[in-house]
């Protein structure tokens, strides 16, 4: 019987070693269950919470606050199945966050990225979604990797700024190339 208790562990350690290898892509990007606890911060930037977000938008420059939150994409268009609020000022990368992104997504970030900043790597951008979402952890990671210097991940993201009863924006993605 200790022989069997043996091997049944082994097989669930397994399973669960297996299950944990597969919500990270092999470049380290959440690729699975984006709502769910997020670590306390992500390399490569300074986490924020609401005052401190309040505090760095009244700073020169002021950053740049980037939504990263998911949207439908079919046949070439943005698929409005609810409405979305952001942050005053945002820009919308809609799908950016998602652990893995094809050529065509990758593109229509750097491209955004590029054109709101004019190409300037030291421009300080601020990555949100909601809380709980690993996709502004992606984004921050993913921006990082191109070379931005100062990144910031607002965790909690617009449920935090909801919850401190600040203003939203009726909010549309960026057109997609």
């Amino acid at each position: 019987m200790p022989r069997l208790l043996a091997i049944v562990l082994l097989g669930l350690a397994l399973n669960v070693a297996q299950a944990d290898t597969a919500l990270f892509s092999p470049q380290g990007y959440r690729i699975t269950q984006y709502r769910s606890p997020t670590p306390a911060s992500a390399d490569g930037a300074q986490t924020l919470d609401t005052e401190a977000l309040q505090c760095l938008l009244g700073q020169t420059p002021a950053p740049l606050l980037i939504d990263v939150y998911r949207r439908p994409f079919v046949q070439g268009r943005f698929i409005d199945s609810e409405p979305h609020a952001n942050l005053p000022g945002s820009l919308w990368l809609a799908n950016t966050g998602d652990g893995e992104l094809d050529a065509t997504w990758q593109d229509y970030f750097s491209f955004h990225l590029r054109k709101a900043t004019a190409g300037r790597l030291d421009q300080p951008l601020v990555f949100y979604c909601r809380s709980d979402c690993w996709l502004s952890w992606n984004a921050v990671k993913r921006a990082a990797t191109m070379g931005y210097k100062h990144l910031y991940w607002y965790r909690d993201g617009l449920d935090a700024w909801e919850a401190a009863n600040l203003p939203l924006q009726a909010a549309r993605p960026e057109p997609f190339p």
